[in-house]
């Protein structure tokens, strides 16, 4: 997959620009040089085979050692810190961003909230969340299909979040390769849309297996899509019986409430 979608990209490919008063971590549009970087191929196995009589060893590392001891790291730091850091993943269009600006409009005089906005180009989610008042930070991944524990880190370098802050990552839309990087969040919630069809824990298990929470969104679009919640529900608790679920509409409000107070309760448990 990687050598297809292209985020075999080197860390360097990853810039980091001050534009105004937004930090934004951004690709280098004009870096096209691609490694293997530090991540992806989570196996490690030496391959020898004989061709023409000559021997080709094949070297699979590990590439998410690097990722998961980074993540190691950024988890500690928002322990030490007593941080609540939410990794936001989802495909595109399900409503991320909806979401997390409604929730920071709503609860902006409550809570402390610090977001990471992670898209492979333009800074658009950024700038919907700059206008809530909280501080972004932009990372743009080119062909990455993900963020990874370097990205994060960096980006909370110049987050600096203050002690008892939440903070959000919002990941890139996918539901695949973002479910194998630990970016040393929290928790990780997964946002499903009811436009989506609600077959998608069949497709994609290994990012519902990784969650600890599931927002069905866009519940006010129900009566008009062939959408079986109680389906959906079953589908993902096969891949991960602990996962809780909440039904909300980021547009109406219908459930955020709910979404808040489990919020509140989450950061009171650390």
């Amino acid at each position: 997959m990687c050598d297809t979608c292209g985020c075999n990209q080197p860390a360097d490919a990853v810039k980091i620009l001050l534009i105004g008063e937004e930090t934004k971590l951004m690709h280098d549009p004009h870096d096209h040089e691609h490694g293997h970087g530090h991540h992806h191929h989570h196996h490690h196995h030496d391959h020898e085979h004989t061709h023409g009589g000559k021997t080709v060893i094949e070297l699979e590392q590990d590439v998410l050692a690097q990722n998961n001891r980074l993540a190691e790291r950024n988890r500690g730091y928002f322990e030490a810190k007593n941080i609540l850091a939410l990794n936001l993943v989802s495909s595109p269009g399900s409503g991320k961003t909806a979401v997390l600006e409604r929730t920071l409009a709503d609860l902006k005089d409550e809570l402390a909230f610090f977001v990471i906005e992670g898209d492979q180009q333009t800074t658009r989610d950024a700038d919907r969340i700059a206008a809530t008042g909280a501080p972004v930070v932009q990372v743009n991944t080119g062909k990455g299909c993900h963020l990874d524990s370097d990205m994060v880190n960096r980006a909370v370098k110049k987050l600096t979040p203050s002690d008892g802050a939440i903070v959000m990552i919002e990941n890139v839309g996918n539901l695949v390769c973002p479910s194998l990087f630990d970016l040393g969040e929290s928790r990780r919630v997964v946002i499903i849309s009811v436009t989506e069809g609600d077959d998608k824990p069949l497709k994609y298990p290994d990012m519902f297996h990784t969650s600890d929470l599931c927002l069905i969104n866009k519940v006010d679009l129900l009566p008009y899509v062939p959408f079986d919640v109680e389906k959906a529900k079953h589908y993902a608790l096969h891949a991960n019986p602990k996962l809780q679920f909440l039904e909300i509409s980021a547009l109406t409000g219908q459930g955020m409430e709910e979404w808040y107070d489990w919020l509140r309760s989450t950061k009171n448990q650390l």
